[in-house]
């Protein structure tokens, strides 16, 4: 079961009873995704390009394909593949917040259809954006090799799930990657650090957002 709660910078988030974790910091939900997945992440790796696959590891509340829909919107050609095995029911997504956010109203359409689509099939919410959501577990995510220039990986922390931060889980991901493409997480547990390492990452620990010391940026190199 999940239920609303608002962030400190007035964006909604998630609380997972069941697991026992936000969807986001109680920092600020917009405030985290823009700095770790946005700043950390899409802005180095779109500045040499015209076009970018992009793959989320938790769809979750729809942000993070939304800020990523805003930042690219008339400056790059997108194809975004995102996975999860707990899709949101209606009346929960009804209460999240985030375009009524002035930089993100202009977007309302395409979030709710972001929700709204098929599981597992293509869509394209602009001339721009390619979007694709799949439903299903981490393990099972079997995605083509050299194939994605960017990942988000934003799955519940390592505390609560941690058959997912493993050796062989980022194994998969450093394998779907092109070379020099980049994974950005939020987490910088040393367990999290000597996966990613152990698998062929060059680790860059950043400052994190509000409320996290740091968070991480991996490259394949």
């Amino acid at each position: 079961m999940v239920i609303p709660v608002m962030t400190s910078d007035g964006s909604a988030s998630l609380f997972n009873k069941q697991i026992g974790e936000h969807y986001h910091s109680t920092f600020g939900a917009i405030t985290e995704s823009r700095h770790v997945f946005i700043q950390h992440g899409l802005l180095p790796v779109i500045s040499a390009k015209n076009d970018i696959r992009i793959m989320e590891i938790g769809f979750g509340t729809g942000l993070n394909a939304l800020l990523t829909l805003e930042r690219c919107f008339n400056l790059i050609q997108v194809y975004y593949e995102t996975i999860d095995i707990l899709p949101l029911a209606q009346n929960v997504i009804s209460q999240l917040n985030y375009t009524d956010n002035d930089h993100l109203k202009t977007f309302s359409n395409q979030f709710l259809q972001m929700h709204s689509t098929a599981w597992n099939i293509e869509v394209k919410l602009n001339e721009q954006f390619i979007f694709k959501k799949i439903l299903l577990s981490l393990q099972e995510y079997q995605p083509l090799a050299d194939c994605f220039d960017l990942i988000y990986f934003d799955a519940f922390s390592p505390g609560v799930q941690t058959e997912l931060w493993t050796e062989k889980v980022f194994g998969v991901l450093h394998n779907a990657l092109k070379k020099e493409g980049v994974l950005v997480t939020y987490s910088a547990r040393g367990l999290v650090k000597s996966a990613l390492r152990n698998t062929g990452f060059i680790i860059e620990r950043l400052p994190g957002p509000p409320g996290k010391r740091h968070m991480i940026r991996a490259k394949k190199t």
